[in-house]
């Protein structure tokens, strides 16, 4: 077959079927595995910064070693990912509503809100995170008002003079759900279109009251897109860089911090790449497995 030929019957098609996996190569494995090979280096004073044993096996896990053992790197990866679940979670609860509201409205209104959901991405990522500074410092009308509504409900002696937000865990949750609310909003709406509303009107026809329709069909029903909206969430939260770098505490550093100050002012890049490796393990093989068990679940152990 000539190659005109070839081009003609599938040639086209099979370049286009190469196309997503030439991707993953190039820009997601071809990286990890040189992250994967600089991570079992030593540090050293040369450029770049490291170097393999003499001899064999070439290579030096004490980097692995010092994940657990050296506190700054547990503490780190414990706050990663227990504020990744906070804002997780804090996503969920207020997403989950924003969602479900979206399919109940008529058509033409929902394509109005759906841009409003996904307008703060029309503006710069940073520019929203500064905007937050100035709502959370101690003189803005925002922190104003949470003091004001603080010192109504509790005793005088409990009464403050301004909420101290900035620096602290709090504003990296706060911003954290406001910039990822999106991505468990959409998931979660792409979701509850598709369910069949007859089996609402089914389950009301035969008595259960509208949180048991909830409760019993539409939650069950909107496990998938929890899931989808959950992960989407929680993965970049736990290694969020810009945000807990502007509005948190240094003290109280998160994962991708860390990382970036091991590459950056330490030079020491074979234990910023032995942190990333660990902190994708971390994340990619419970949701590789969840993966194949869901698969399992529904096409049956022998197919």
């Amino acid at each position: 077959m000539s190659s005109a030929g070839w081009f003609n019957r599938r040639g086209w098609r099979d370049i286009i079927i190469a196309s997503p996996y030439l991707w993953l190569i190039l820009f997601f494995l071809l990286p990890f595995l040189i992250v994967v090979v600089m991570s079992i280096a030593k540090s050293a004073a040369q450029s770049p910064p490291f170097a393999f044993l003499a001899d064999f096996p070439f290579a030096w896990f004490g980097n692995y070693a010092r994940l657990w053992t050296k506190w700054l790197y547990v503490r780190a990866f414990f706050i990663s990912l227990t504020n990744a679940g906070i804002a997780t979670v804090l996503c969920l609860l207020v997403g989950y509503p924003m969602a479900l509201g979206l399919t109940r409205v008529p058509k033409a209104a929902q394509r109005l809100l759906l841009m409003l959901v996904v307008l703060p991405f029309w503006t710069s990522f940073l520019l929203r995170v500064y905007a937050w500074m100035g709502l959370m410092g101690r003189n803005s009308w925002f922190n104003r008002l949470l003091t004001e509504i603080h010192n109504l409900v509790t005793p005088e002696s409990w009464h403050w003079d301004g909420i101290q937000m900035m620096n602290t865990n709090f504003a990296v949750v706060l911003v954290m759900v406001y910039s990822y609310l999106p991505f468990m909003v959409l998931p979660l709406y792409a979701n509850l279109e598709k369910l069949d509303r007859t089996l609402d009107e089914a389950a009301m026809d035969l008595g259960s009251k509208p949180w048991q329709v909830f409760l019993d069909v539409t939650l069950p029903l909107s496990i998938p897109g929890i899931v989808a909206g959950g992960l989407l969430v929680f993965i970049p939260a736990s290694g969020e860089l810009v945000i807990p770098s502007l509005v948190g505490n240094v003290s109280d550093p998160m994962i991708g911090y860390v990382i970036s100050q091991e590459f950056g002012s330490n030079h020491d890049w074979p234990m910023a790449s032995s942190i990333a490796v660990a902190l994708l393990l971390l994340l990619v093989v419970p949701l590789m497995a969840y993966n194949h068990f869901e698969a399992r679940a529904q096409t049956g152990p022998d197919k």
